[in-house]
């Protein structure tokens, strides 16, 4: 035996469908896409594959490079990215994850973006950033026809088309947002950024925002003070004439994840700008932004947990100790079993927050979005940090792809709105909309007993107390997960879960199933094909 033999070691995860999850494809099929299956697989064989995990570590090992002037001292305010990020932004736009689920008549055609999002999120998840505001933002620039008519196709279209052009020339658009500044974070209506009207159609801002990310996008929906109040502001890049609107990045954030995209400070002085909705109902109109941003936050942790939970099985059926693989042994079994249940319960719900978009439910999902993004983006960064133990010292080391995942998984917690933001609103829809709950209600009841009893406990807990909205969305999100996997998922799962996050005999961690859960099973139908 040489001193370098190399043995006991888990052949890479490559070569793999990322897409034959079997929780996944049967939401799909249920919530109304069976149509969209064949391409979901044939995203999934490409990102199992070698070549795409190499364009995520790259495009976050060469990080973006703010250029702010050319060479003759004229300011140019953008920023260059790795050739990978360019690969995995064309990969995204060209199989639909950004805007074209809107001009898709098909039913179905936002369950299948969403599952494609969960696919292809696996690989890398900072270029999904960019992704998820061109979809989010379509519904919100509706509210001004003009512009709307203008930049919808192109926001809709399946080509990637880097670069700051005239926007109507190019072949596909990009959309952001900048609504947050450095004085008020969440709470926008202390925006000083302030607009004017110009007398030709447009408005003008001056002002600064705090978190811009994506600036090379071509278009954002900006907030902004007018005389009437908070109002919202569509801002291009690049006017229609081809001349450069006035968009100063400051710098981009060191950021602790997600740093292939890039973030940044821009600045607005006498920058052009069109009124989006009604003036000083800005807040209103960038809602509808919000809410579909925070449905992809819900996604974004989903897929994120299905990713590190497919490294710590594969690790584990590999892997021999102490005379044994891993995946053999009872310890082990537990905890990648109570894994696989999380993942599988982020999954289902993910796939039925995209459901209702797709059909209009608008009482159910303004609830059900907000507790679900609070509760499943709380759950991604304990559940990432669990599978990289599992792999022991090779999962704390850059090659196996976990640390990054690791460092990713809080942005989605604190994107739009971080966990107190969400309950709250939480708490604000469940007085300003009963209905909301009512729906949810209708959801839940009557699928099973532990479920029905549960419930009981939540409208106990139901109230105007501050203190208590954690409490509140957190258990509206586990009981309509519980809710989802009973009636949707195998029974051992179901059971695993309603035994322990609905009726709470579980431990502190996990790894704590309680005695006669069928954990073999489960991580029998999580392992990656």
């Amino acid at each position: 035996m040489t001193t370098h033999e190399v043995f006991n070691q888990p052949p890479p995860l490559v070569d793999y469908d990322v897409s034959a999850d079997a929780a996944l494809l049967a939401g799909v099929a249920r919530e109304g896409a069976p149509w969209a299956v064949g391409d979901l697989h044939r995203l999934g064989k490409l990102a199992g594959t070698a070549e795409p995990q190499r364009w995520a570590d790259e495009a976050n090992r060469f990080e973006p490079r703010l250029i702010t002037h050319d060479r003759y001292g004229h300011r140019v305010d953008e920023v260059e990215f790795h050739p990978s990020w360019h690969r995995l932004m064309t990969v995204a736009v060209g199989e639909g994850l950004a805007g074209s689920a809107w001009a898709d008549t098909r039913a179905g055609a936002h369950v299948a973006r969403a599952a494609g999002l969960f696919v292809w999120s696996q690989v890398e998840a900072g270029h999904s950033c960019p992704i998820s505001m061109t979809y989010a933002v379509i519904p919100a620039l509706r509210n001004n026809p003009d512009v709307s008519e203008m930049y919808e196709p192109l926001l809709t279209s399946r080509a990637y088309d880097p670069g700051l052009r005239t926007p109507t020339t190019k072949r596909g658009l990009l959309a952001g947002m900048g609504m947050t500044e450095k004085q008020g974070g969440s709470d926008v209506r202390a925006n000083t950024t302030r607009a004017v009207e110009a007398g030709d159609g447009t408005w003008r801002l001056t002002g600064h925002k705090w978190f811009t990310s994506a600036p090379m996008c071509d278009l954002f929906l900006v907030l902004a003070q007018t005389e009437s109040g908070l109002s919202c502001f569509m801002v291009p890049r690049v006017l229609p004439g081809g001349e450069r609107n006035t968009f100063r990045i400051q710098r981009l954030k060191d950021k602790l994840g997600n740093r292939s995209n890039a973030s940044s400070e821009p600045e607005f002085e006498d920058t052009a700008g069109w009124l989006v909705g009604e003036e000083g109902r800005g807040v209103r109109t960038i809602i509808e932004m919000v809410a579909m941003t925070r449905l992809d936050c819900v996604t974004g942790s989903a897929s994120g947990m299905r990713a590190a939970l497919n490294q710590a099985v594969h690790h584990a059926r590999h892997r021999m100790a102490f005379g044994r693989l891993l995946a053999d042994q009872p310890a082990m079994r537990n905890v990648l079993a109570d894994l696989a249940v999380e993942s599988e319960a982020a999954t289902v719900l993910a796939m039925r927050l995209a459901g209702a978009v797709d059909r209009g439910e608008h009482a159910f999902r303004r609830l059900a979005i907000a507790a679900g993004k609070f509760w499943v983006c709380k759950r991604q960064p304990i559940m990432v940090a669990e599978a990289l133990e599992c792999l022991g010292g090779n999962g704390y080391v850059e090659e196996s792809g976990l640390p990054r995942l690791y460092r990713d998984a809080p942005l989605n917690s604190i994107w739009e709105g971080s966990g107190n933001v969400q309950a709250l609103d939480v708490l604000r829809t469940l007085r300003r909309e009963p209905d909301s709950l009512d729906a949810l209600l209708a959801e839940v009841s009557g699928v099973d007993p532990r479920i029905d009893e549960a419930v009981t406990g939540l409208t106990k807990l139901i109230g105007d107390d501050e203190g208590q909205a954690r409490r509140i969305a957190e258990r509206m999100a586990v009981i309509l997960q519980a809710s989802l996997l009973v009636r949707h998922s195998p029974a051992e799962v179901a059971d695993a879960f309603c035994a322990t996050r609905l009726a709470g005999d579980w431990g502190h961690t996990f790894g704590t199933l309680p005695p006669g859960v069928d954990t073999a099973a489960i991580i029998e139908r999580a392992a990656p094909a």
